[in-house]
C-alpha cells in the first residue's frame, strides 16, 4: 500500500489497559474513525501497548521485542487503514530487570520509519519509572517523513526538557509527535497544555500530543501549529481529534520570527 498523501494529523486519546489485544481493537477502531476525517498519520499515547497504574514484575513480562505482537498488530492496522500510526509500547530491555519504554511509527506497507525511546524517565511527583525502565540511549533522532513535513518523536516526561524538542528541530522536526501518560494531580493539566504550547512556539513547530485519557491521565490530547494556536483538542473522553498541517503556514511563521536562526547557543549531551 501506498504511503498516506494527506496533510492531517490525528491525536487518540484513551485509556490503554493491561490487555494488549483489547488496546489493539481500540486502536483498530480509533485509527479508522482518524481516517474517515481525513487523518494520513495517527498518534497515539505512551505505553499503548500495555498498562496499568502501578509499575511491577508483570511489567517485565508485558514486555516484547518491536518484531512482537503489538507491533506487528500496529502495521496490520496501518496496513488496513492506509495511515501512519505512531504509538507507545514497552520494549524488552537490554537486561532482564528493565524494560524500555519506546515509540514506534509503523507505515501502511508494514516498515517501521522510527523508533524513539524515552530519555528522561518519570522519577517525579512520587514516581519511579527508572525502578522498572532504562533510559533511551543518546542516539541521533530517527525522523520521517509524513504530511509533507520532517516528523520526530519524543515521550511524555521528556516534554519538561526543552532541549529534547529542539534536539529534533536541529536534526530538521517540522513536526514532533508526543504520545504521553501524564499523570493527573494539581497543576497537572496547565503544565501539559503549557509545555506543549511552549514547545510549538520556542521551535516554530507543529506539536501533536495524545494523553492516556482519564482518571490516570489528564486527557487533553491536541495539535498545536508554529504559532502556538491550538488546531485541535480532546477533553476527556476516548475519541480522536484532526488538524490540517499547512507547510507554508510554517514557513511564513518561522520567516516572520526567524528565532532558530537567531539563538546564540546549541544543545550537547550530558
Amino acid at each position: 500500500m501506498s504511503m498516506p498523501t494527506g496533510s492531517t494529523v490525528a491525536v487518540a486519546q484513551f485509556a490503554p489497559v493491561d490487555d494488549r489485544a483489547h488496546n489493539l481493537a481500540t486502536l483498530r477502531s480509533l485509527t479508522l474513525r482518524a481516517v474517515d476525517q481525513g487523518a494520513g498519520l495517527v498518534v497515539a499515547p505512551e505505553y499503548s501497548s500495555w498498562f496499568h497504574r502501578t509499575m511491577g514484575p508483570d511489567w517485565l513480562t508485558a514486555a516484547e521485542p518491536l518484531d512482537g505482537a503489538f507491533v506487528n498488530g500496529l502495521a496490520d492496522i496501518a496496513s488496513a487503514s492506509g495511515a501512519i500510526i505512531a504509538a507507545g509500547l514497552i520494549e524488552t530491555g537490554t537486561t532482564a530487570e528493565r524494560f524500555r519504554n519506546t515509540i514506534v511509527a509503523v507505515s501502511p506497507g508494514g516498515e517501521l520509519l522510527a523508533v524513539s525511546r524515552k530519555l528522561h524517565l518519570y522519577d517525579a511527583f512520587g514516581a519511579t519509572e527508572s525502578r522498572w525502565a532504562e533510559p533511551g540511549a543518546i542516539e541521533p533522532p530517527q525522523l520521517f517523513d509524513a504530511l509533507g513535513l520532517r516528523v520526530g518523536i519524543q515521550t511524555c516526561y521528556d516534554l519538561r526538557f526543552p532541549e529534547v524538542t529542539r534536539r529534533l528541530v536541529d536534526a530538521g522536526a517540522e513536526l514532533v509527535l508526543v504520545p504521553s501518560e501524564w499523570v493527573a494531580g494539581p497543576g497537572k493539566v496547565h503544565a501539559w497544555q503549557t509545555l506543549v504550547t511552549a514547545r510549538a512556539i520556542e521551535n516554530t513547530v507543529y506539536v501533536a500530543a495524545a494523553d492516556h485519557a482519564p482518571a490516570i491521565g489528564v486527557g487533553h490530547s491536541m495539535v498545536v501549529d508554529p504559532r502556538g494556536e491550538r488546531l485541535a483538542f480532546i477533553e476527556s473522553e476516548t475519541d480522536v481529534a484532526v488538524a490540517s498541517l499547512d507547510r507554508a503556514v510554517l514557513e511564513e511563521v518561522r520567516r516572520v520570527n526567524p528565532a532558530l536562526e537567531l539563538r546564540r547557543f546549541t544543545v550537547s549531551p550530558r
